[in-house]
């Protein structure tokens, strides 16, 4: 009886062991996604939207020739490589801002993000002007968040890192709307203080590091089946047994 007893633990234990391994996607599954390395244009482009005192014929913007160091032994040889750059000038100190967006044709795009994304990656060139870069992202509520991205006070190329709050919600449990959360752009923002007549920056190499089999599960592809060539039920309100 022991023997049998100890047969059906081991089996009941084994039982629980696999089910998870066959039911649950790996937390461990974490890929590197590039949103933009700016050496080829996406089918979607950048634009820039300056706040109200920027100066006549700014901001300008554009690709231009370049590579942070560390990422010329990873360059393609046949690739020239290219960054995305930003000029502004404003006619007053004081709270002044640009921000940089995707845009699809003539509308705002919004880069839908796979996964669960843990943070994202990037090179920018900085000036050594005191501006304020930070990114914005609308989770799958709808809402947009800012996140700090640290300050522009240095010389050339550094690599910044932008951790995802874990109480962003990034996936929606509705059926309709949106179902992950978007990148909507980056947004920077000069210091009361600091000068604000010629200031430049650059962006290379934008990607994410997501767990993108986070919100895949067992029969998620049934989630968008097509309902529009399937059958109708009759609009009553008898039931059935009262309609005979």
């Amino acid at each position: 009886m022991k023997k049998v007893f100890k047969v059906l633990v081991n089996f009941a234990l084994l039982f629980a062991l696999c089910i998870p391994a066959f039911s649950q996607p790996s937390s461990k599954s974490v890929e590197t996604f590039v949103i933009d390395n700016f050496d080829t244009e996406p089918d979607w482009k950048w634009t820039v939207n300056a706040s109200r005192f920027i100066a006549e014929g700014y901001p300008k913007y554009g690709y231009f020739t370049g590579i942070p160091n560390s990422l010329k032994p990873f360059q393609k040889a046949d690739v020239e490589p290219k960054v995305f750059g930003v000029k502004t000038a404003y006619n007053r100190k004081g709270d002044n801002w640009f921000e940089i967006i995707p845009m699809q044709g003539d509308s705002v795009y919004e880069y839908p993000f796979i996964g669960t994304v843990d943070h994202l990656d990037f090179w920018v060139w900085g000036a050594n002007y005191l501006y304020y870069l930070e990114i914005m992202v609308r989770d799958a509520n709808g809402r947009v968040h800012v996140l700090p991205a640290g300050n522009l006070a240095f010389n050339g190329w550094k690599n910044v890192v932008v951790k995802i709050p874990g109480w962003i919600p990034q996936h929606s449990k509705l059926r309709s709307g949106p179902q992950s959360m978007t990148l909507v752009g980056f947004r920077v923002r000069t210091d009361g203080a600091e000068y604000v007549d010629d200031f430049v920056i650059y962006f290379d190499n934008l990607k994410y590091m997501s767990n993108s089999l986070s919100f895949i599960y067992d029969g998620y592809e049934l989630h968008d089946a097509d309902f529009s060539d399937a059958e109708s039920g009759s609009s009553g309100s008898e039931s059935t047994s009262e309609a005979k």
